[in-house]
């Protein structure tokens, strides 16, 4: 399956994404997949529509081929990628494992290319050439990655395409390995390599210093129409670039579409926690809990008024609503709301005692007050209020 075939013609260039959960996001400390977990995965990535998937690396031998052979067995709407090293070995593996596509990783740069290999520049363009045909030649779809990229010697990335694309490659992935690049470095990386390659670029972003999103969008606007992300961000040290953050920016910002299925994406990062044993952060963009979830009494007041007074991002995006919490923040609007909400009419005089009840219940507890503790509050002040007008709170029923 092409590239062509996925993604629909736009007068926006697409954003093609590359996730590889299964592959970059299990590197992840303490996170290890199990067969069934791994085939969960990639049905539930098909069913987002993520139109390419980096399902493992077979060199790391028998167990981990026959997962692979499981996912392309599925015969899901998607590409299917194997990460692998520039190595006859590892491209006899990915052969091994079915899939019709391979990233044959090499490192970029000097200190990686000497300390990891013990070769020079010159050697790695004869590695890269050799592998890529002998991968193009068994029909492959070949992504060559540069490892490292980030800290190596741009002239040396230009060669490195130039040798892979007149091999055959069908793609270059710069990698920002360690994570040390910020938007405005990637745009100086990353425009000069597309301007220049006959070629697509894929950028891999690390998020050591939490901007693996901002890098991506970067790289995007720099001429890198490939992006290789992770569900949640799901990697290495501090992960990788989110799926769903880099999905929302560039379709709901910049109107650049990617294919996805945006409401299927909280469903698919709670999938990928549970799998992970990773619980998403109550605050995780897009996906966690208190994301459209709203306490403070100004916010909560201009949002029953209209919606736009608080929302940046409508949460019907994401097949998600609006939500108000209870608690020190509360006003009193907040309180009548839910209230009415669960059949309950409280008076001026009541919501005052409530509100001091509640801010007392936050404070002690350090959460959000239930709703139905808040009903127990409501109803247990009736009983003095009662006859007292302004003060009752009674059913609405």
């Amino acid at each position: 399956m092409s590239e062509s075939e996925i993604t629909r013609p736009s007068p926006t260039p697409a954003a093609f994404l590359n996730d590889t959960t299964l592959r970059d996001g299990e590197q992840a400390p303490g996170v290890a997949f199990s067969l069934s977990e791994k085939l969960e995965l990639a049905e539930a990535l098909a069913a987002a529509n993520v139109p390419e998937i980096e399902v493992g690396t077979p060199a790391m031998g028998d167990d981990e081929i026959a997962a692979i052979r499981a996912v392309v067995s599925l015969h899901l709407p998607l590409r299917v990628m194997a990460w692998c090293r520039m190595t006859d070995d590892d491209l006899a593996a990915a052969l091994r494992s079915g899939v019709s596509s391979v990233n044959l990783s090499l490192p970029a740069s000097d200190i990686q290319l000497s300390a990891k290999l013990g070769i020079g520049r010159d050697r790695a363009l004869t590695i890269i050439e050799e592998m890529v045909r002998k991968a193009s030649r068994a029909g492959l779809f070949v992504a060559v990655g540069c490892e490292d990229a980030s800290r190596a010697d741009p002239r040396h990335l230009q060669r490195v395409i130039c040798v892979a694309a007149a091999a055959g490659a069908n793609r270059v992935r710069i990698a920002d390995t360690v994570g040390i690049l910020d938007p405005f470095s990637t745009e100086t990386l990353i425009e000069p390599l597309a301007e220049q390659s006959p070629i697509p670029l894929e950028f891999h972003a690390h998020n050591d210093f939490g901007l693996a999103t901002a890098n991506a969008l970067a790289a995007f606007k720099s001429g890198a129409r490939n992006l290789s992300v992770t569900v949640s961000g799901l990697g290495e040290r501090a992960g990788n670039a989110p799926l769903e953050e880099v999905a929302a920016v560039l379709q709901l910002m910049h109107g650049v579409p990617t294919g996805l299925d945006l409401p299927a994406l909280p469903g698919l990062a709670a999938i990928v926690a549970r799998c992970a044993r990773q619980p998403l952060p109550m605050n995780k963009p897009l996906t966690g809990a208190n994301v459209f979830t709203h306490e403070s009494g100004i916010h909560v007041a201009g949002l029953l008024n209209d919606r736009q007074t608080y929302q940046g991002l409508d949460p019907a995006e994401f097949g998600r609503n609006h939500r108000i919490a209870i608690g020190k923040h509360s006003g009193a609007a907040a309180l009548a709301y839910v209230l009415g909400q669960n059949g309950r009419v409280a008076g001026r005089e009541t919501l005052a005692r409530l509100l001091v009840e509640v801010r007392r219940l936050a404070t002690e507890t350090k959460a959000a007050v239930p709703q139905d503790e808040l009903i127990r509050l409501c109803d247990r002040l009736q009983e003095p209020d009662t006859g007292r007008g302004s003060g009752q709170c009674r059913s609405s029923c």
